[in-house]
């Protein structure tokens, strides 16, 4: 492609990928090439450009790509990635910086970026003008030499890069990867009205309510209201026996 001033598969052989640049074969004679990703089979790109994410060139300490560049004008540093060895982030961490004076990804982690297996691009922009270098707004003086340096931080792993490209233009032309897919979330599961526990048993005093008006008891009345008519008829006999008496 017209926009490729660079291209060099890391660590690997010669390529031509499906966009149709040609990388060259690993020139570098420090760092330690490695071809174990190899081992795995790298998810979002086509089946015949996992080649430029399997092979990578490492160090135990830092190693630099250096590029004759000359021409003024807009470029794009873009740089390819996979994680083929370890299962979690910040374990491989490390810097890349321009011309030891700018540093473009202080703290890069690839398994943060995109997982294990997993290709990922980066793409730093920069601007050489006037015999001067401009990366994020800050210039420093440039003799037409581009360096790029990995570099190993503290106590963390070895810094690496699978593929590298210089691009002449912007980061709008640059043929991107595909969004990593989204992990599928399990369905929730919906508790239906008939399984819902049974409630717990409580001990509560209630105030019945009785249904009607109270009724008096009958036999809780007063007992003397009803020897009276009794006592009527006594007195009305004893005169007739009297009478029956005498006769």
């Amino acid at each position: 492609m017209d926009n490729v001033v660079f291209a060099v598969n890391c660590g690997g052989d010669s390529h031509t990928d499906v966009n149709g640049i040609r990388y060259r074969k690993d020139y570098l004679k420090t760092g330690i090439t490695s071809d174990y990703g190899r081992n795995s089979i790298i998810h979002r790109v086509p089946k015949d450009d996992m080649v430029l994410y399997q092979t990578e060139r490492y160090d135990l300490q830092k190693f630099s790509y250096e590029i004759d560049l000359n021409d003024d004008g807009d470029y794009v540093l873009w740089m390819k990635f996979a994680e083929v060895w370890f299962n979690g982030p910040n374990m491989k961490v490390f810097q890349i910086l321009l011309n030891d004076e700018h540093s473009v990804l202080d703290e890069f982690d690839i398994f943060s970026k995109a997982g294990r297996a997993t290709a990922h691009d980066e793409y730093i922009p920069f601007q050489i003008k006037n015999g001067r270098l401009v990366v994020k707004s800050r210039s420093s003086s440039y003799s037409g030499n581009l360096k790029v340096t990995f570099q190993k931080l503290d106590h963390r792993d070895n810094p690496k890069v699978n593929a590298l490209v210089i691009w002449k233009g912007t980061v709008d032309q640059i043929p991107k990867l595909p969004p990593i897919p989204e992990p599928e979330q399990p369905e929730e599961l919906v508790q239906e009205e008939d399984d819902e526990p049974p409630a717990k048993a409580t001990k509560v005093k209630r105030s019945l309510k009785t249904s009607g008006p109270k009724v008096v008891d009958p036999y809780t009345e007063d007992q003397s209201s009803s020897l009276i008519p009794l006592l009527i008829a006594v007195a009305a006999v004893i005169p007739v026996i009297f009478c029956l008496c005498r006769l």
